[in-house]
This record gives C-alpha cells, structure tokens and sequence, in this order.
C-alpha cells in the first residue's frame, strides 16, 4: 500500500482534490447566509439564481468535508505525518 502512495496516480488524486477543495471551498463561502450582509453582494437574496444556489449549501459543505478527509488521507499516505 506504501507504493501506491508514492505513485503517479496518488500524486494526481492529491493535485485534483486540491483542487476541488479550492472550488468547493468559494463556493461554500458564496452560499453562505453572511453573504448578503456585504456591501458587494446586497441584493442577492433578491436574485431567484442566487436563492436556487443558496440551496445546496449544506450539501456543498458535506461534500468540501468529504474532498477535504481524502485529500488529507493521501496527503498524509505520501509524505507521512510531520514530527
């Protein structure tokens, strides 16, 4: 198991959930309810496209914690914890 760790394709899972995690994490940041409390965004609770993203928050947040728990197991798998 210590191989497929420090293979390519571990290497490549790491870069894209990185990757997702980035994504998800602005998107979770965007759908949050403190959002239309900024100057930026004042009318977004107005906006019905807005409103049908607002939505899936908690499901965006499920998923940011699953993509977080497998980027840090293969993280973790490639270069070991720190001491």
């Amino acid at each position: 198991m210590d191989a497929f760790f420090h293979s390519l394709v571990a290497a490549r899972i790491i870069f894209i959930f990185s990757l997702t995690n980035i994504i998800l994490g602005i998107l979770v940041f965007m759908s949050c309810r403190c959002m239309p409390g900024f100057k930026f965004a004042h009318g977004l609770m107005q906006n019905k496209t807005y409103l049908k993203f607002y939505k899936f928050h908690c499901y965006l947040w499920l998923f940011f914690l699953v993509s977080v728990l497998i980027h840090a197991i293969f993280a973790i798998g490639l270069l070991g914890i720190p001491a």
